[in-house]
């Protein structure tokens, strides 16, 4: 094994092989004996596909240059649906509603709004007739915030449109009976954000009308997520009302709710974007703090188990592991059947050995989580006498968790010799209620602890050179990234990906589902406006003396390009070391070929001007 420089290291993943032919499933569903699923292309200009796999055979089912994405709550998620061989689904670029049977033309649904794109359907279900399908519809106005609605959209191309649910700030997970007679769906008002505290409703539902609207439990200091119909007509819902989101069958005469499946586990994540699935009828997943299980113990080889449809005999999902992308998956009758395997990232698994879960201490006497990838490469080892250096990678949200699947863009650095630490600080998911709400009135302070704490723990341990650590993130992320530069001496660099800088100009450039987020997060406002400014990276950017490279989209609706901007501007009036790259049509994530390629090149050459390597490609 030859010993060079880390970030010199010769490595077969490249940036072009982040993108490369992968096409990332994205859900699954089943569908009588078929099986379809959505596949995100990267090299496709970021767009999403439908796909049916049916006798063996897998064919794409929507147009060639079809977008299968919605905008509702700018996250998105649960953009189709299938039924009776019928794909119902959402096409970015307007924003409609559309039904298509494979090897037809598609179908409109919806009618063109009087604002681009400002008619918005996600999560939908069709009732058991199939006359109806029962969805979220956000309504954008001109000059006010949108409204958030539930509404049924004749199947039949008429046109016609039932408004079922209005009031609410925010809807989620309609779900019809087994019998077509009720619908239940989750609702929450403002400022809570749906891992705070959310309602149970239900209404009697009849030829896409709605009736006796009611709540059946919620508006405390709990939250209701996925609720599930069995086929016998019972109700299952998850809530975190014991630290756990665990289940529980609901009583649809009082609401009442009896303890299902109860553990010192999440089962469901919290509700970033729509359609999650995270139990069906008599199967859940059992989230482990490295890796995800199924209840009914079947050995499975995945790290990862989302987009769980179905019943204990006969479901799918999509799985993914540590070194390969997610891929879909059916069981039936403890068969497990891989419908597309997914080819690993690499031929040589040396790459990809699993990450260490490690627990550290930080401030306050409490301690917060991470997962740690060590360098990894065959053919090369740092010389004697030297550590790897150090990329603190951390996760948006904030309420959200690293990720326990293949991470590409971490086996770039781990390859070529960087230690990698991902970190889940305090106020992320996976770790029950009390974690996540650690983070209430702390945001960019505790986040930003931890972030340093778990790289002095890794220093301190031996694992990584203290003078070359650097850290990297996006969203929330990219906050933490600009704060810790600022406040800490512990980082020499840092990338900030489309990170917020100015927390009094979020409130008011915000989108409306995460417009009040800060509130729970930081303080009331106007009230504690202090408190907004002084957290806001903008008000200590004067602090910052690590080298610093700033990547953000130009599209971005929910960090828009003035954060990053103004950040760029401080640094170089002061003349300090900063980049400045923006990626046209780029919104908050990067999905298109050329700037997931581009941004993996940015980021390590300035490594390597900051850390005085060459780097390899």
């Amino acid at each position: 094994m030859e010993q060079r420089a880390a970030g010199a290291w010769p490595s077969p993943v490249s940036a072009e092989s982040l993108v490369g032919a992968r096409t990332v499933v994205e859900s699954v569903l089943a569908d009588g004996d078929d099986v379809w699923w959505a596949e995100w292309r990267p090299a496709e200009s970021g767009r999403t596909a439908l796909v049916r796999w049916s006798n063996g055979r897998i064919d794409d089912v929507t147009p060639p240059q079809s977008n299968v994405r919605t905008s509702v709550h700018e996250y998105g998620g649960g953009a189709w649906w299938v039924h009776d061989g019928t794909a119902f689904y959402v096409e970015y670029a307007d924003q409609r509603l559309r039904k298509l049977r494979p090897g037809s033309e598609p179908v409109l649904l919806t009618p063109e709004p009087h604002i681009a794109r400002g008619l918005r359907y996600a999560d939908g279900r069709v009732t058991p007739d199939g006359n109806w399908f029962v969805c979220v519809l956000e309504r954008h106005h001109a000059d006010s915030p949108p409204d958030n609605e539930l509404v049924a959209v004749a199947t039949d191309g008429s046109g016609a449109m039932n408004l079922l649910a209005a009031g609410a700030d925010f809807y989620a997970a309609p779900r019809v009976s087994p019998d077509g007679r009720h619908l239940v769906w989750v609702q929450w008002m403002h400022p809570n954000m749906p891992w705070d505290s959310t309602e149970l409703w239900i209404g009697d539902l009849e030829n896409g009308q709605l009736t006796g609207a009611r709540p059946l439990a919620g508006n405390g200091d709990e939250a209701l997520q996925e609720p599930r119909w069995q086929s016998d007509g019972t109700l299952v819902v998850a809530t975190d009302r014991t630290n756990w989101w665990n289940l529980y069958t609901v009583d649809l005469n009082d609401g009442h709710l009896t303890p299902t499946v109860t553990g010192q586990y999440d089962i469901v994540e919290p509700h970033w974007d729509f359609g999650g699935a995270r139990h069906a009828e008599g199967v859940h997943v059992i989230a482990e703090p490295d890796r995800d299980l199924l209840s009914n113990g079947i050995d499975l080889p995945f790290s990862t188990i989302t987009s769980l449809h179905g019943t204990a005999d006969n479901f799918v999902f999509v799985g993914a592991t540590w070194s390969s992308d997610p891929e879909p998956v059916r069981v039936r009758n403890d068969v497990v059947e891989r419908l597309r395997p997914a080819a690993p990232f690499l031929d040589d698994p040396a790459y990809f050995p699993p990450p260490e879960f490690i627990t550290f201490p930080t401030t306050r006497g409490q301690h917060a989580h991470a997962l740690y990838y060590a360098p990894a490469n065959p053919g090369f080892r740092v010389p004697d006498g030297e550590l790897p250096p150090l990329v603190v990678s951390i996760h948006g949200g904030p309420t959200s968790a690293a990720s326990r699947q293949l991470q590409p863009r971490h086996r770039y650095y781990t390859s070529r010799g960087f230690a990698v630490v991902d970190v889940d600080y305090r106020g992320s998911s996976g770790y029950g209620r009390a974690y996540r709400n650690l983070l209430r009135g702390e945001w960019c302070v505790i986040d930003v602890d931890d972030a340093v704490a778990a790289a002095n723990f890794l220093a301190d341990r031996g694992d990584v050179d203290r003078a070359r650590m650097s850290i990297r993130g996006g969203s929330a992320g990219g906050t933490v990234v600009l704060l810790a530069l600022a406040n800490h001496r512990v980082f020499a660099a840092g990338a900030n990906y489309f990170g917020v800088a100015d927390l009094v100009g979020l409130m008011s450039d915000d989108h409306k589902f995460e417009s009040k987020y800060t509130v729970q997060l930081v303080g009331p406002y106007p009230e504690r406006i202090d408190l907004y400014r002084e957290r806001s990276p903008l008000s200590v950017v004067d602090r910052i003396e690590g080298a610093l490279v700033v990547l953000q989209g130009s599209d971005d609706p929910i960090v828009p390009p003035h954060h990053s901007t103004a950040v760029v501007e401080a640094m170089r009036s002061r003349g300090m070391p900063i980049e400045y790259h923006e990626f046209p049509g780029e919104g908050h994530g990067f999905r298109g070929r050329a700037a997931i390629v581009r941004s993996a090149e940015v980021e390590l050459d300035f490594y390597g001007r900051t850390f005085g390597f060459e780097p390899a490609r």
